[in-house]
């Protein structure tokens, strides 16, 4: 391989990198703006139902309906942790592995891996300016 080579990788790295955010803040800008108008026209729609006093709307170009939404979250993880264990009910949490977490405590605890846990590691390649 010669010296130039790795120049040019980089470079030629460099200049899709950029190429790639320019196209991304260009497409985030025109999508933000969709956002802002699709927001709007649900807005429209959500008060149409409620001041006809409906749920869903059928049309010759579609049908649209409104349901509700609700979000649970905890702002006192140390509480929800306690009532967790306490009540046996594991499944109110999402099923996935704290990636630095799990790391750090396979590092301190090279004895104790927990059954079933799967690992997969690769070599990935970070570019940085000069």
């Amino acid at each position: 391989m010669s010296a130039a080579m790795p120049d040019k990788l980089v470079s030629t790295f460099q200049k899709v990198k950029a190429k790639r955010a320019e196209l991304s803040a260009a497409f985030k800008q025109e999508d933000d703006a969709l956002k802002e108008q699709e927001a709007k026209l649900k807005e429209a729609m959500n008060t149409f139902c409620s001041e006809n006093g409906v749920e869903s709307v059928r049309t010759e170009k579609g049908t649209f309906y409104r349901s509700v939404k609700t979000r649970y979250w905890t702002s006192d993880w140390e509480s929800m942790h306690k009532f967790i264990l306490e009540h046996e009910v594991p499944e109110l949490l999402d099923k996935r592995v704290n990636q630095g977490n799990i790391k750090q405590f396979l590092e301190e605890n090279p004895d104790l891996v927990p059954m079933g846990l799967n690992v997969d590691s690769e070599y990935v390649v970070t570019v940085r300016k000069k």
